[in-house]
């Protein structure tokens, strides 16, 4: 079993990377083998519709053409048993280079016929971490809940399955006192990351388990 992970943060120790490196550790306790790829390492961008995926007896039928640092990875990724994408939250999304990702990964695979077709050539596990400085009850206000179904939606259309985890309330700086965050109390923050983000590396370590383990 190989399980592909990627890293959709600008920061490569912070919250997202630290729960990302735990799941990979619960998918090699399993016997698995992990990579871990930091998208903003590489150099690429976003699906640019030039439909040589949709060309009708073309060469990259079912295939992103687009030449850059992503193209080997996706070769990869159809060789992969299952893939884990971490990203924070940027206003209600994703970060725009893991959407970058996200067009790039799944468009090619997607067939405009009645039956909604994918081309990935079998079915494997996909999930999501996101990590957000918002409360649980901020995330569902915004809808930002909603935002990650209709992506966990597509993914499994495409690949087969899909689960999203949601990582709330993280801290975003080291030292509060350096910037301006006066509508965060602090202390609170510090006390929940010290009491809670424990308890989330361990849902990320059984979470990358999950994906890797063979059906019995």
């Amino acid at each position: 079993m190989k399980l592909l992970a990627f890293n959709g943060s600008p920061r490569k120790k912070w919250n997202t990377a630290q729960l990302l490196e735990h799941a990979l550790e619960g998918a090699e306790s399993e016997g698995a083998k992990t990579k871990l790829y930091h998208l903003y390492d590489l150099d690429f961008t976003g699906c640019i519709s030039c439909f040589a995926c949709k060309r009708i007896g073309g060469k990259r039928y079912g295939h992103c053409a687009v030449k850059d640092d992503l193209a080997p990875i996706l070769e990869k990724i159809e060789k992969a048993d299952a893939i884990l994408i971490g990203s924070p939250i940027y206003l209600g999304i994703t970060t725009g280079v893991t959407r970058c990702f996200l067009e790039r990964l799944i468009y090619p695979y997607l067939v405009y016929d009645a039956e909604r077709s994918s081309l990935f050539p079998k079915k494997i596990k996909t999930a999501f971490i996101y990590t957000a400085g918002a409360t649980e009850d901020m995330v569902k206000e915004m809808g930002m809940d909603r935002n990650a179904k209709g992506t966990e939606m597509v993914m499994e259309r495409t690949f087969g399955s899909c689960e999203s985890f949601f990582v709330t309330d993280t801290l975003q700086f080291d030292d509060y006192s350096k910037f301006v965050a006066t509508r965060f109390d602090t202390e609170a923050k510090k006390k929940r990351h010290e009491e809670q983000f424990p308890l989330d590396c361990k849902k990320a370590y059984k979470l990358g388990a999950r994906l890797v383990r063979k059906e019995k």
